[in-house]
């Protein structure tokens, strides 16, 4: 399979795996936006030269929050793909607080491929944390998140200076540097 063809496989298998999800936010805009969103970060970070990693930002959140398997992504878009997806894959059966914790201890040792996405990520969260915050979160609930936002993302830093002024332009946009 070429480039173009792995990345739409992607997108269509991300669209249908995550159909019927929405963001948490006031809008309840479609979850693909967000996975969209990462996924176009991921690619100017990365001048479009890596298509692996562009379809594992697509991918990102399948294993985490759908029935999704490592094995059934290592299958359909190959080994790289999949572990990178498994390396931004939080553990779902442990506590939110912990899950949290380990986000900010694993992020120092990640792989570079894995240290982007997971800027895209945090950066795209909190785009849409100030464009439309989830109902009841008070400003003192989205600064909580913004600062353990940040504390995953300075794990990463060093890694793309592109993608680390976008966060802390999303951060700036919260009222958090």
């Amino acid at each position: 399979m070429n480039d173009i063809e792995k990345l739409a496989r992607a997108y269509d298998f991300a669209a249908a795996r995550h159909a019927g999800q929405r963001r948490k936010g006031e809008a309840g805009e479609p979850y693909i936006n967000h996975l969209t969103e990462v996924a176009r970060l991921v690619a100017e970070a990365s001048g479009g030269a890596d298509a692996d990693l562009v379809a594992a930002a697509v991918l990102h959140d399948t294993v985490e929050d759908t029935p999704t398997t490592p094995q059934e992504l290592s299958a359909l878009f190959g080994p790289r793909v999949a572990a990178l997806v498994a390396e931004v894959t939080d553990d779902k059966t442990l506590p939110k607080a912990e899950r949290k914790r380990l986000q900010i201890e694993h992020a120092g040792h990640a792989s570079a491929g894995a240290k982007i996405i997971k800027i895209a990520d945090k950066t795209s969260n909190l785009r849409a944390l100030a464009a439309s915050p989830p109902m009841g979160w008070a400003a003192d609930r989205k600064a909580d998140y913004a600062l353990w936002a940040k504390a995953v993302v300075t794990r990463c830093r060093g890694t793309n200076p592109w993608l680390e002024a976008e966060f802390d332009a999303a951060a700036a946009g919260l009222g958090e540097v």
